[in-house]
C-alpha cells in the first residue's frame, strides 16, 4: 500500500523546520546507508544525535500519534527516530531498497523496517525536481507533496528520488516495524477501518459497524506480531 497523509504538521510547524534546518549543520548523507546504497546515494544529512535532529524528530512522531489516517495504515509497533536530508545542486539518491533491519540508536535493539516514510518540509513550488519515485506491481509512482505532508510505502519497494535542479529538497524520512508484517494484511486491516470509520458516521448502522469491528480485531489478533 502507499498512501499520502496530508498535513501531518501543521503550517506553523513547518516553518519552524524550515527556520531550523537553515541554520543547521549538514553531512555527507551516505552516513546511513548500507553499502548498495551508499553508491547511489548524494545528499545531505542531519548527524542523527544532533540537537536538531532530535528535538525535530520528537515533534514529528508526537504528530504521528495524533493522525488517525497512519495509525490505521502503519499500525506502528516501533518507529525509527526521524532523520533528515537536503538535495541541492543535482543531488539525488539512485535507485535503491532500504535495508531490511536497522539498529535502534543508543538501545541496541532493532527494527524491522515494514514500512518507510518521507514526510516532506520544503515548498514544493520552491525546488526544482526531488521527486520520490516508488515501484511496485502497478508501474511507478511519482511523489512531490506540499510541505508537512507524507508519503507512507513498503520498505521492500525500489524507489529513488529524482535530481534537484533548483532551490533545495528538505524531508525527514524514517522507517517502522508494524504490528502486522503483511502489507497485503494491512491493506486489508485499513480498507475495513474505513469502512467501520464510515459506518459509524450513519444513523441505523450500529449493529453492522459492531460486527465489522469485531471482525477487525480478530483479524488484527490473527495477524499482529508482539
Amino acid at each position: 500500500m502507499l498512501l499520502q497523509i496530508p498535513d501531518v504538521l501543521s503550517a506553523d510547524q513547518v516553518h519552524y523546520f524550515q527556520t531550523r534546518l537553515a541554520v543547521a549543520d549538514w553531512v555527507d548523507g551516505r552516513v546511513t546507508a548500507g553499502y548498495q546504497s551508499a553508491r547511489a546515494k548524494n545528499n545531505q544529512q542531519l548527524p542523527e544525535q544532533s540537537a536538531e535532529a532530535r528535538e525535530l524528530g520528537d515533534i514529528v512522531l508526537s504528530a504521528l500519534g495524533r493522525n488517525a489516517l497512519f495509525m490505521s495504515a502503519a499500525l506502528p509497533q516501533r518507529v525509527f527516530p526521524p532523520l533528515f536530508n537536503r538535495y541541492e545542486g543535482g543531488q539525488a539518491f539512485g535507485t535503491h531498497v532500504d535495508n531490511a533491519i536497522r539498529s535502534l540508536p543508543g538501545s541496541g535493539e532493532r527494527l524491522r523496517t515494514d514500512l518507510s516514510a518521507t514526510l516532506f518540509l520544503a515548498d514544493p513550488a520552491s525546488y526544482d525536481g526531488g521527486e520520490l519515485t516508488i515501484e511496485d506491481t502497478y508501474g511507478m509512482h511519482r511523489v512531490k507533496l506540499a510541505a508537512g505532508s507524507m508519503v507512507l510505502y513498503p520498505a521492500s519497494s525500489l524507489h529513488h528520488v529524482a535530481p534537484v535542479t533548483r532551490g533545495a529538497r528538505l524531508a525527514s524520512f524514517f522507517w517502522l516495524q508494524s504490528l502486522v508484517r503483511s502489507d497485503a494484511q494491512r491493506t486489508i486491516l485499513f480498507d475495513l477501518d474505513i469502512a467501520i470509520q464510515r459506518l459509524n458516521g450513519k444513523d441505523g448502522a450500529e449493529t453492522e459497524a459492531v460486527q465489522l469491528t469485531g471482525v477487525y480485531h480478530n483479524l488484527l489478533r490473527m495477524w499482529s506480531e508482539p
